[in-house]
């Protein structure tokens, strides 16, 4: 069996219980995509099987969120799970957030938040944290393609609508957007909406997934995850890549969808005329 679930998990819940829940019910081994923290909800992809090996090619499809940062104060995890370090009596108006939001559009330098799977010295962020270990962690380049406020919710409570590419945190946003108004920031709600192909209407929530008694109609299919053009093999074609044999089959450059007749091998790429199958889920 091979497919994807576009699980919607909801706020509370850990993104390992949550695919635990496919394993489970799929009774196979599974793999997911951009793990969400408790406190968020939304979009979750999970990849059943061999069909996981295809994440690498997902991971530079957009993402968009909804979120509410409140202002005023932060906390050591830069949401608002954690324990308070700082406040201010500075709340920043709608106009004045709604000016500084231009300042994020496009590629950034962002520091990831110290409570994080950032990696450093071969141990996460988190449990460097948790730890009360010192570190700093270094900028990365992030893309942010769209950040919009959308409504207040109350005095310091607003909600935003970001659209970006893999690996933004939107909590280092909050601190971000806070210290650009001067005051300060914390994420205090995150749903994710979309990622890719992914989004709130093609999703199974956790508790609809594990009491279907048909649970494959949520299934699918891999082929349709990505959007790279299609190459077809021949039955000979097919069995002379897969035995190490590569011919000239005549393709340009780049990623392809790759068939064996009506069927969904995997994605491969075609260098000089080559095609070698790189993420192969049959």
């Amino acid at each position: 069996m091979k497919g994807f679930i576009n699980l919607l998990k909801p706020e509370g819940m850990s993104s390992a219980y949550a695919v635990t829940s496919v394993k489970k019910k799929f009774n196979m081994p599974c793999g997911h995509m951009g793990t969400l923290d408790p406190m968020a909800s939304g979009v979750l992809p999970v990849g059943l099987g061999h069909t996981s090996r295809m994440f690498d090619y997902l991971l530079d499809k957009s993402k968009t969120y909804k979120a509410q940062f409140q202002f005023g104060y932060t906390t050591d995890t830069l949401d608002v799970t954690g324990q308070t370090t700082d406040k201010t009596s500075v709340i920043p108006t709608k106009e004045q957030i709604e000016k500084a939001l231009g300042d994020f559009i496009g590629e950034i330098d962002q520091i990831p938040p110290k409570y994080s799977a950032k990696c450093v010295n071969g141990k996460r962020g988190y449990q460097l944290a948790r730890s009360g270990v010192e570190f700093e962690l270094q900028p990365k380049r992030v893309c942010i393609l769209d950040f919009t406020l959308d409504n207040q919710i109350d005095q310091n409570t607003f909600e935003f609508t970001i659209k970006c590419k893999g690996g933004t945190y939107i909590r280092s946003l909050a601190r971000d957007v806070g210290e650009k108004v001067n005051s300060l920031g914390v994420m205090s709600k995150l749903a994710r909406v979309q990622s890719g192909i992914f989004n709130l209407d093609n999703g199974v929530w956790v508790t609809d997934l594990i009491d279907s008694d048909n649970p494959q109609k949520y299934l699918i299919p891999p082929e349709n995850a990505v959007d790279f053009p299609i190459a077809r093999l021949t039955d000979r074609q097919a069995t002379r890549i897969l035995n190490g044999l590569f011919d000239n089959l005549g393709y340009a450059d780049g990623l392809y969808r790759v068939f064996n007749q009506n069927e969904f091998w995997g994605i491969g790429q075609s260098k000089d005329g080559i095609l070698r199958i790189k993420a192969y889920v049959r």
